[in-house]
């Protein structure tokens, strides 16, 4: 990781600490996922098969997975770790249940009803990645979410292996979230897929889930296509700063960094500390524990643009992290509910010693599935409220159009929306007629 010192930077090396991985290969990613979608739309199944035979190595009959591949995934799957899912899945339920957006009717004048209703999305698409490791713990932040927000059809893309199978934990978790309609699809072909539908996978609303930079790029272009699909949120590669003082733990800070590094070579960490013995130590510590761990080549090409940035106070770290917008947000310090107020930008924090990243992505209750790339200047990560329409209602009664109806008039006259300031005067006049 490289040592910085920020009052040390001018105006532009500070910016180019902050600045992320570049996403290398983007113009010909784009031309060739275009070309992927535009396949997978004129010839449907055919081309999903031929592209997973191409990208992963398995020759597929039924891109649905069975019954019985899905009671079979059941057996394989180890009690304490159905146990874990299960408790899981209950905070994750609990916390966006507490969460979800609710109606809302308010009497804004007199006989002037407004209301907001909620209408769940018909059909939603998730997406589960398998590449370097499966992801069951995607499966729960997406199912369940969807589930509370009552989508009365959900489906499911998740790679399969060269034996043409999906992970079993991940049909497991499925299953257990009400999820039974899975595609053995992976990759930009997959978000194709759900986006414009097949023969075999029905064409979605909306689609989730986090994946590599391809089915990013898959993700963007049919948000961008009027026949395409809406999308969860942009999203970038897996990252987390933290910000610690000197009363940190070099031990639990060190794990932290490297619980995001190890996610890909494209991660990056971030260390912000106003104590130069506490970056002496979390420096040693992350090359100690990088010799335990079975994902440490990912995890150092992540480290080689990742930053240990020695700062002022922790004020300044908190203003850098501001303009870095992470898209997790640890605040390891004496106090850190008293930091809370002054986080503009984060996709989740993490408050003390005691509350590693690691538990948001499995089990807190809180949603995984986070603006990265710094989109947490402006995007929220998934929730009962991705999933949902929120739609408003008015009633007004022939009083309550007497009341505010001039008000109407005058702002459409102003815009010179004359048919505008018509609908209401017709009204109006009628109404003074009738008394």
């Amino acid at each position: 990781m490289k040592r910085l010192i920020w009052n040390a930077l001018d105006a532009e090396a500070r910016a180019a600490s902050l600045t992320r991985p570049a996403q290398v290969g983007s113009a010909e990613r784009s031309a060739v996922v275009a070309r992927l979608v535009a396949q997978v739309r004129a010839d449907g199944d055919a081309t999903l098969r031929a592209l997973t035979r191409r990208y992963d190595g398995c020759e597929l009959g039924d891109l649905a997975v069975s019954a019985a591949e899905f009671d079979a995934a059941e057996t394989r799957v180890d009690p304490a770790l159905r146990e874990a899912i299960a408790q899981a899945r209950e905070r994750i339920a609990c916390f966006h249940a507490a969460a979800a957006p609710a109606p809302v009717r308010v009497e804004t004048a007199p006989g002037v009803v407004c209301e907001r209703v909620l209408r769940p999305l018909g059909r939603v698409g998730l997406y589960a990645p398998a590449g370097t490791a499966p992801l069951p713990s995607t499966v729960l932040m997406l199912a369940v979410t969807a589930q509370l927000a009552g989508c009365p059809e959900v489906v499911l893309c998740t790679p399969a292996n060269a034996a043409g199978e999906c992970d079993p934990v991940v049909l497991y978790t499925a299953k257990l979230c009400g999820v039974g309609r899975v595609f053995k699809l992976g990759g930009a072909q997959a978000i194709a897929a759900m986006a414009y539908g097949t023969a075999s996978v029905p064409r979605c609303d909306k689609l989730f889930g986090p994946g590599n930079a391809w089915v990013t790029e898959a993700k963007r272009q049919v948000a961008n296509d009027v026949d395409g699909a809406a999308i969860d949120l942009p999203a970038g590669p897996s990252e987390v700063l933290v910000i610690a003082d000197a009363a940190a733990d070099a031990a639990f800070v060190a794990a932290d960094l490297l619980s995001q590094a190890e996610h890909g070579s494209d991660s990056q960490v971030m260390l912000l500390s106003p104590s130069r013995a506490l970056l002496d130590a979390v420096a040693a510590e992350v090359e100690a524990q990088l010799q335990t761990l079975p994902r440490a080549a990912f995890a150092r090409d992540a480290l080689a643009h990742s930053r240990l940035i020695e700062v002022a106070n922790i004020a300044e770290a908190l203003a850098i992290s501001n303009a870095y917008a992470p898209e997790h947000l640890i605040l390891n310090v004496v106090d850190p509910r008293a930091l809370l107020p002054d986080v503009r930008n984060a996709g989740s924090v993490f408050l003390g010693a005691w509350s590693p990243e690691a538990v948001g992505d499995y089990c807190s209750g809180t949603n995984h599935v986070l603006p990265t790339y710094g989109y947490a200047r402006a995007w929220s990560g998934v929730s009962v409220a991705s999933f949902v329409k929120q739609i408003t209602v008015q009633e007004l009664s022939p009083d309550g159009l007497r009341a505010i109806g001039p008000c109407a008039r005058v702002l459409a006259d102003a815009e010179q929306l004359h048919a505008h300031e018509r609908a209401v005067a017709l009204r109006l006049e009628r109404l003074g007629a009738g008394a």
